[in-house]
């Protein structure tokens, strides 16, 4: 199956002068290879995730979340706050996909522009929305360490999560993801990317970061 009269556009984001992009499909990319490009995007197959619930974790705020996944976003590490935020063991933790706490409100063009970019050695801060094995949700705000072997390569990523103020989520951050899920629903990845290349440049934001930081810092 051939995608056909979808022209290649590329909104870009700019941050310290690089450029951050969400790339939309290329004109006659095969579906079937574009699927296969993104499947850490997705949920994880034949994996029974908890039913979300409207409900918050109620956890110790003045304390970081930190977990290391191999290159491929396999988890190696967690220390225990990980384990008491999301309920899951650290058993049941080690060699899953970090994606097991992706939870179903997050719009995937956010993971796709962080993966992106942290692949290619650059930190990215990004807020999500994740799924504690109750059901219940918790926001925060990552920042990364991209740790490399010997031979420059890529081997690991060491991450921070830190809490994001309620007042942010619910004025900024929540309506945001639930308009571009939306448009997602609609239009796929490259339609929720252009929505938020349009949303930052309407509302006069330098890019996706400057956005998350503005609405972090108004409540701190």
């Amino acid at each position: 199956m051939i995608i056909n009269k979808i022209e290649t556009n590329v909104y870009y984001v700019y941050k310290n002068n690089i450029a951050f992009f969400f790339l939309s499909l290329k004109k006659n990319v095969s579906l079937r290879r574009f699927h296969k490009t993104i499947n850490f995007l997705h949920m994880i197959p034949n994996f029974k995730y908890p039913t979300p619930i409207d409900k918050e974790v109620n956890w110790d705020k003045s304390k970081t979340i930190m977990s290391r996944t191999d290159a491929a976003g396999v988890i190696d590490y967690v220390n225990q706050v990980f384990c008491d935020v999301c309920g899951y063991s650290e058993e049941e933790l080690m060699g899953s996909p970090h994606n097991i706490i992706r939870h179903p409100d997050m719009p995937r063009v956010i993971f796709k522009v962080l993966w992106d970019n942290i692949q290619q050695g650059i930190n990215f801060h990004a807020i999500a929305k994740n799924l504690a094995k109750s059901g219940e949700y918790y926001w925060v705000v990552t920042d990364f360490d991209i740790i490399k072997d010997s031979q420059g390569k890529i081997a690991s990523y060491l991450a921070r999560r830190t809490s994001v103020p309620t007042q942010s989520v619910e004025k900024y951050i929540a309506p945001l993801y639930a308009k571009m899920l939306q448009v997602e629903a609609v239009g796929g990845m490259e339609a929720s990317g252009a929505y938020l290349a349009n949303f930052l440049k309407e509302n006069g934001y330098y890019d996706y970061i400057d956005f998350i930081e503005n609405a972090i810092l108004e409540f701190k």
